[in-house]
């Protein structure tokens, strides 16, 4: 069975968003760990932002561990503070953080964000906002561990109740508690339909 999920996945690789801190919690160390262990059975590579510490580290290692690919993309500035050891597989610096997040998703068929800092915050939204604009119809979803994502959750739910973002686009990404849900929504999402975004050139 497990070998029918792998040959029918869409994707072949994955980018991670995630703090450079491990958090305060367990939970958070196991999540990220188990996100690696689901991507490499399911024969999925892993697109991330190159630190060797906090979950970044954690996630990039579990992928290499198990035999997967590992990308990391990093911006030459924060070599010293987001790498502090080595880092597993193939790394490619960039010059800024623009530079970055384009160069992750490129080389992405879909996006997760585990629970991390305002850095993380700013690459989902991002990432969200490209696909509301219409500039990609790649899946994106939200590891909510724990309840980590409930508060943003309940935000995007005002914004949609008080007109600031259509309804529909409160489906342009999709959240689980744990890895193995998670992925299989991002398998099974299909791109929100808005004619408005569908006129616009980019």
């Amino acid at each position: 069975m497990e070998q029918e999920l792998v040959k029918c996945s869409r994707f072949k690789k994955v980018c991670v968003f995630c703090g450079s801190s491990s958090g305060k919690k367990d939970c958070y160390t196991e999540a990220a760990l188990d996100l690696g262990t689901e991507l490499v059975a399911k024969n999925l590579d892993l697109v991330y932002g190159g630190g060797s510490i906090g979950l970044m580290g954690l996630v990039s290692e579990a992928v290499h561990r198990g035999g997967g690919h590992v990308l990391g993309i990093i911006p030459r500035p924060l070599v010293g503070k987001e790498k502090t050891g080595e880092t597993v597989g193939e790394l490619r610096m960039v010059g800024d953080m623009h530079e970055r997040k384009a160069e992750m998703a490129r080389h992405a068929d879909c996006f997760v964000a585990l629970p991390g800092g305002y850095g993380t915050l700013e690459e989902l939204l991002e990432v969200i906002t490209w696909a509301q604009l219409g500039i990609h119809d790649k899946p994106v979803g939200l590891l909510n561990v724990d309840g980590f994502y409930n508060h943003l959750l309940s935000f995007i739910d005002k914004a949609v109740d008080d007109g600031f973002i259509k309804p529909c686009q409160r489906h342009i990404f999709v959240s689980a508690p744990n890895a193995k849900q998670l992925l299989q929504k991002l398998e099974e999402y299909v791109a929100v339909e808005d004619e408005a975004v569908a006129k616009l050139k980019w």
